[in-house]
């Protein structure tokens, strides 16, 4: 890997994405590591790391998490969750920590990024609101690639769309404001989730002080809403507990079942590529299986927001699709998703 060009490249990526203190810190940080300063130091031996293992998220969200935890007062000032606002001046300051704490920094780059991003639920949940209109059924929901399984709470979150149009509790800690634009969703049913489950290869308990540093401590620090939308499905996961067991996703799959009198659901977002192909074709495969004997009494749904071409020669986008059984298991673009979720355009 090269480290600059992989530092430069994430640097415009959270600009574009509506970060601009990672864009600035990011770039800084990449003149720090073609200078041969404290940086490179730090991300020494990680030259070989893959690209999509995210090494400047997780060198960013490192400090953060130091930060997050009282152990980087010297930062605090300059981080918007620990109350202080980000200036330019915080680059040296960061490059300063760097240097001094590189014992304390170097550990925590083993650790793989996980956001468990809130505002993705919009997407699935948006999908599943379509579903029902075919099938008005209780819900099974399970989830690959869960994290802390807090997108398995999203029926207990709320809702809008761009048309004045709500769903959801009002009191609900998690609101997704402005989640919805495009075809109108049917708003007006309700929804009943009766069974709820999830894996992850790393599962992250949301309910321990350590499982919401390492959540938190992923979302960007001057992205205010996403990191609103993360304390609210904390604070809820803390009175609603799920179960997010270890496991991979192909081996959870396997052993999904049907039940009569109700819509068993699969769902993921943004996790796909990061499966192995032999565990993508098993999961494929057992959806299809189960899929033939699924009936309108016991349907079965794929439903998952990826990165995702309609065509083959199309770019890749995060459309929000749907596979459904008995109606043949045929792919449906339902609609497209924002990188963070918000907003999804309904087709």
């Amino acid at each position: 890997m090269d480290l600059v060009a992989a530092l430069r490249t994430q640097a415009e990526a959270c600009d574009a994405l509506g970060s601009p203190m990672y864009g600035e810190l990011l770039a800084a940080l990449a003149d720090d590591v073609a200078a041969g300063g404290p940086t490179a130091r730090v991300l020494e031996g990680h030259e070989d790391d893959p690209g999509p293992s995210g090494l400047a998220l997780r060198l960013a969200g490192s400090v953060h998490r130091l930060v997050l935890a009282g152990q980087a007062g010297e930062l605090a000032a300059f981080y918007p969750t620990a109350g202080g606002a980000w200036v330019s001046e915080g680059v040296s300051a960061v490059v300063d920590f760097l240097d001094r704490r590189y014992d304390d920094v170097r550990p925590l780059l083993d650790r793989a990024p996980q956001t468990n991003e809130v505002g993705r639920s919009a997407a699935l949940l948006g999908g599943l609101i379509r579903m029902r209109a075919r099938w008005p059924l209780p819900v099974r929901l399970f989830e690959i690639g869960a994290s802390g399984g807090l997108n398995l709470r999203a029926d207990r979150f709320r809702c809008t769309d761009d048309a004045g149009g709500a769903w959801g509790d009002p009191q609900s800690p998690v609101a997704l404001e402005g989640a919805w634009k495009g075809a109108a969703l049917p708003l007006g049913q309700g929804l009943t989730v009766v069974d709820r489950g999830g894996c992850d290869v790393h599962p992250i308990d949301v309910t321990s002080e350590d499982g919401r540093l390492t959540l938190t401590s992923y979302v960007w620090p001057d992205m205010t809403e996403r990191q609103a939308r993360l304390a609210g499905a904390i604070e809820l996961a803390r009175t609603r507990p799920v179960q997010v067991e270890q496991a991979d996703a192909a081996s959870y799959a396997e052993r999904l079942t049907l039940v009569p009198g109700a819509m068993t659901v699969l769902w993921h977002s943004v996790m796909w590529q990061y499966v192995p192909r032999d565990q993508q074709e098993r999961v494929a495969a057992r959806l299809a299986a189960l899929g033939a004997t699924a009936t309108d009494d016991s349907p079965l749904v794929h439903l998952f927001a990826e990165p995702t071409r309609r065509t083959p020669g199309a770019e890749h986008e995060l459309w929000v699709c749907a596979e459904a059984w008995p109606d043949g298991g045929e792919r449906t673009y339902l609609g497209r998703m924002a990188p963070h979720g918000v907003p999804v355009t309904w087709e």
